[in-house]
């Protein structure tokens, strides 16, 4: 077993579950009881294939058009009309998809666990084309209207003709020895793209050419051992405005400016999950599952709810004026983005969610390690 999964392995164990043997290891919380005010409703589901197994794959819907686009881990991809449920077509393969779908500009773009990008048509899930680059694709890539960009764990960026896959241009960061297990997707922000990296930097490109335009330290590695060193920036960053919002492993939630990297504030913290941010608030889910709420001006605290801890909750959502995370046992949580008070409540199959809920159009999407998708939707209580 490699030095990444092992690292993967043992972090992201001990955060999820309690080991028998070692009884200062805490165990999830156990869900409490509340009265819910908001009243979370099952509207479609469907399955894409696959086993709960704990690879921490990237796959996850997107949703474009009012078409929602979707992925198994045994190779199928599939279209949905958003709302209904109902099935617009499958394209399936005998790959091993780790990462995507990303949909727009009429391409549906995955990864594989092998290497290998594929682009299928948008409106009829016909391959457009197969590349094969330099290493596992575990961030869903990012289309622009020049380039399909893709993130490899061997620490490259590459910018993809959207015609042909042809590759355009490539960079890279160093990867430390010991990593964790993952990789942070790319963000287009206009003509330039911006990236997290396993060193704890985070760095801009211009699309079209894949030019360096900043690079910036915002978790630089400390302490003796190569566990202690770990800055992975693994989760969810976001562009928002002039901002750049980014949180890392054993490191730091920080604000960088869009236009030079320069970090206008940072705070300690550890998030191999990310955030998500809202004009006023920044939502971040640490490494022991809580769900912290930051100002954004200046990164101070608003609230912390403890009340999901160890439970292994996705990167946040945000579902209007509610916060949304999802957890290892397949429950779906709606957080009240002023307060952090638990407001509602789903449960799904009894299976992991490792990746974020995709909002749209008042609909919340969840995707399950074990290859299902559900369509929910939350609304007050009368």
């Amino acid at each position: 077993m490699n030095r990444r999964l092992i690292a993967a392995v043992l972090l992201l164990g001990l955060a999820l579950v309690a080991c028998d043997k070692d009884k200062d290891v805490e165990p999830p919380k156990a869900l409490v009881s509340f009265k819910a005010t908001l009243a979370v409703q099952h509207v479609w589901s469907a399955s894409l294939g696959g086993k709960d197994r704990a690879l921490r794959l990237a796959l996850a819907p997107a949703v474009d058009g009012g078409h929602l686009y979707a992925a198994g881990p045994q190779g199928s991809v599939m279209a949905f009309d958003a709302v209904t449920g109902r099935s617009l077509w499958r394209a399936p393969s005998k790959l091993a998809l780790s990462a995507g779908p990303a949909a727009g500009n009429g391409l549906v773009v995955v990864g594989t666990s092998d290497g290998q990008v594929v682009a299928l048509n948008e409106a009829t899930g016909a391959r457009r084309w197969l590349v094969r680059v330099s290493g596992e694709v575990l961030a869903a890539p990012a289309i622009s209207s020049q380039a399909v960009i893709v993130r490899t764990v061997d620490g490259r960026i590459r910018g993809l003709s959207l015609d042909t896959g042809a590759e355009l241009w490539s960079n890279e960061q160093p990867v430390p020895r010991l990593t964790l297990r993952g990789t942070s997707r790319p963000v287009v922000a206009g003509d330039n793209v911006v990236a997290g990296f396993d060193n704890g930097k985070v760095a801009a490109y211009g699309v079209a050419k894949g030019e360096v335009l900043w690079e910036s330290a915002v978790s630089p590695p400390h302490g003796r051992t190569e566990l202690e060193r770990m800055v992975d920036i693994d989760g969810e960053l976001s562009v928002s405005g002039h901002d750049v919002l980014v949180a890392g492993f054993q490191g730091r939630i920080a604000m960088l400016g869009l236009d030079s990297g320069q970090v206008w504030w940072s705070r300690d913290a550890s998030s191999y999950r990310g955030l998500a941010a809202a004009p006023e608030m920044l939502f971040v889910t640490t490494t022991d599952s809580h769900v912290i709420a930051l100002h954004r001006r200046d990164g101070t605290p608003a609230w912390d709810q403890e009340a999901l801890a160890r439970r292994g909750l996705t990167t946040p959502a945000l579902d209007g004026d509610a916060v949304v995370v999802a957890d290892f046992q397949g429950h779906v949580h709606w957080l009240d983005a002023n307060t952090g008070v638990l407001l509602g409540r789903i449960g799904t199959a009894k299976a992991r969610v490792t990746n974020a809920p995709v909002v749209a159009d008042g609909m919340v999407y969840v995707q399950t390690d074990a290859g299902h998708l559900y369509a929910l939707r939350a609304r007050p209580r009368k």
